[in-house]
């Protein structure tokens, strides 16, 4: 069965190609560094232990950050490689940890799970672990690893029922590929059940709880945070309202309800944030299209009264925009994506607005609804009536953050057992490779 993937995806190769020279076109990032994407890498000429962290986009190299930070405190001596598959995940590794690690850090594309692009970036590179962060199974890349003892973690993972049917259509090579992880560090206990039932051994695998709870704060973003919100509001203390992570199908929406909202809040602040930069444009236009006036962040502009919407059109703000709006609208819940990471607005205090489409964070999702502190919406008009419940009183929009801010607390720590997990993968790996090979050390 593996060999038929294989085939299949050579085959399938040109038009992956042909895919990313066509995404070039709004995003030159895509058309550059294919060598790496080929598996072709310099050699790496240290033998100090190699961790290799994937992380495949912008959400899971922020969840990864805080454990590749302190364990590389912890262990002086180790390096890092970090993957990643889009240009804003490689600009995110580059932003937050070159600061961190600086000489300790190798940053490339994931190759493409062929053989013949796999085996010369492991050969170059030799890494002594693999950490998997979330969901992100390449079949031959777990059995490369297996069979160079390269052992792999699947960190923070979540198998949501319609990913489980969807390896289950594929029983084989299911099995297969996860008889290759050494271990699942499973977000809850749904999720753990999920890889056992897809014939994961129960003793590869434990519920952790969300390393995205593990949240922190500190007095610097805080007061950024204080600093954009005094900035926006301006002297009459204007209402702000965010619209965050959203996907084509979601900007109308969101700006049919601020045209609602509009009526009884004329100084309302609509900050809007699409997910992907590649669509910054589009979404101007299409604000600018329905009349309102806006202002794009990218600009530097200060924030007048007569600016209707803010267009966040920036990279890596996203988190002390939370801090500093009255109102969070995450996305990609309105249309079928699965939502993105309600925590973050939770964290800040501040009340959490969603479509339905909540698969992706199923348990974090129902956590926040039944304490009270984010409601679910299916359009414009639901979305318009909820906010404007939070702004009209404002005791209940801050005991609904509150108790958003209270499940966050609650459910932290998970990032301290991920850590002793990992460690305990390459401290006992490292120690068998030591045995197998003294001379070398």
């Amino acid at each position: 069965m593996q060999t038929l993937y294989s085939w299949l995806f050579r085959l399938f190769l040109p038009v992956i190609l042909l895919r990313l020279w066509w995404r070039g076109r709004s995003q030159p990032a895509y058309r550059q560094r294919l060598r790496e994407r080929l598996g072709q890498v310099p050699k790496r000429h240290s033998r100090a232990p190699l961790i290799w962290v994937h992380s495949v986009s912008v959400g899971e190299t922020l969840a990864a950050v805080p454990v590749i930070s302190k364990l590389a405190a912890r262990h002086t001596d180790w390096q890092w490689l970090v993957t990643t598959t889009t240009p804003t995940g490689s600009e995110r590794v580059q932003e937050a940890l070159e600061p961190v690690l600086g000489g300790r850090l190798l940053h490339y594309y994931l190759p493409y799970d062929l053989p013949e692009c796999l085996a010369p970036f492991l050969n170059a590179l030799s890494p002594s672990a693999l950490v998997i962060v979330e969901t992100e199974l390449w079949p031959n890349l777990l059995k490369f690893c297996a069979s160079r003892n390269i052992p792999t973690l699947l960190a923070n993972a979540r198998l949501s029922e319609k990913s489980a049917r969807g390896y289950g259509r594929f029983p084989a090579l299911s099995r297969g590929m996860l008889s290759n992880l050494e271990r699942v560090v499973a977000q809850y206990p749904a999720d753990m059940q999920r890889f056992i039932d897809l014939g994961l051994p129960a003793e590869r695998v434990v519920a952790n709880g969300n390393i995205k709870f593990d949240l922190s704060i500190d007095l610097g973003l805080a007061s950024e945070a204080q600093v954009l919100a005094h900035q926006w509001r301006g002297k009459s203390s204007r209402p702000i309202w965010l619209a965050a992570s959203t996907h084509v199908g979601e900007d109308e929406i969101v700006l049919e309800a601020f045209s609602i909202l509009k009526r009884e809040f004329s100084d309302l602040l609509l900050v809007l944030v699409p997910r992907h930069p590649q669509r910054f444009d589009g979404v101007a236009r299409l604000c600018r299209e329905r009349g309102f006036s806006l202002v794009r962040r990218s600009k530097g502009s200060a924030i007048q009264a007569t600016d209707e919407i803010l267009l966040g059109d920036t990279m890596g703000e996203l988190l002390r925009f939370y801090g500093a709006c009255d109102i969070a609208f995450v996305g990609g819940s309105l249309v079928s994506v699965g939502g993105h990471n309600m925590i973050e607005p939770a964290a800040w205090g501040v009340p959490v607005i969603s479509g339905p489409h909540l698969h992706n964070f199923a348990t974090v999702s129902h956590l926040l609804q039944e304490a009270g502190a984010m409601a679910v919406v299916d359009g414009s008009e639901s979305m318009a009536s909820q906010v404007q419940v939070w702004l009209e009183d404002v005791g209940q929009r801050k005991a609904a953050g509150k108790r958003g801010q209270q499940v966050a607390a609650e459910n932290s720590g998970a990032l301290q057992r991920l850590m002793g997990e990992v460690e305990s993968l390459v401290l006992q790996n490292e120690a068998q490779r030591e045995d197998k090979n003294p001379a070398l050390w």
